[in-house]
């Protein structure tokens, strides 16, 4: 797959295009070079229309949501850009690390999987968060990523959030809860 500027790769045509059958079962393992982007077994019965209209109204309520954020990375997978969200999810796990140790270990399995330009997970950072990362390394904390993660945050904001309330597999999920996609197009750019 052919990075853009953005960090997404461009998907081929068709294979997404086959989640759109059930939306209330979705995948959170990462791709496989077989994966055909269908939908895995997964419960979200719980799920109301109003939580997934929320998702639509800010990418601070997506993100603030767990099946929210699973159903984003379904997306994010699709697009082939998965790592990006699978970054920010292992920063907020960082976050929450108090022993130093794990802290250390933690922050150099992020740094190899997502940062080093020798990982195929590779997030998309400018070079000035990357200076910034390369010198909290040397003595990493909960916080050393916390630049990048805002960069891969914002990268998300504007570059998939809106593609994904517009997607199939988004809108098919709220009509299998019940809500409506009528306005959609106007709500989903905050």
């Amino acid at each position: 797959v052919r990075r853009t500027a953005t960090g997404r790769g461009r998907a081929p045509p068709g294979p997404c295009q086959a989640m759109t059958e059930c939306f209330t079962c979705l995948s959170v393992k990462p791709p496989s070079p077989s994966d055909d982007c269908s939908p895995r077994e997964e419960d979200f019965s719980n799920l109301t229309a109003a939580e997934v209209q929320s998702w639509a109204e800010s990418f601070e309520r997506l993100m603030s949501s767990s099946s929210g954020r699973r159903v984003f990375r379904e997306f994010l997978r699709c697009e082939y850009s998965e790592e990006n969200i699978l970054f920010w999810l292992a920063c907020e796990d960082l976050k929450k690390e108090n022993n130093p140790e794990k802290i250390e270990e933690k922050a150099r399995m992020i740094y190899e999987d997502y940062v080093s330009i020798l990982s195929p997970r590779e997030v998309s950072l400018d070079s000035r968060v990357r200076e910034i990362i390369n010198k909290n390394m040397m003595s990493p904390t909960q916080r050393t990523f916390d630049e990048a993660q805002l960069q891969i945050y914002t990268l998300m904001h504007r570059d998939s959030y809106s593609r994904f309330v517009n997607s199939s597999i988004y809108r098919n999920l709220l009509k299998t809860c019940g809500g409506s996609v009528k306005d959609l197009t106007l709500t989903g750019t905050t």
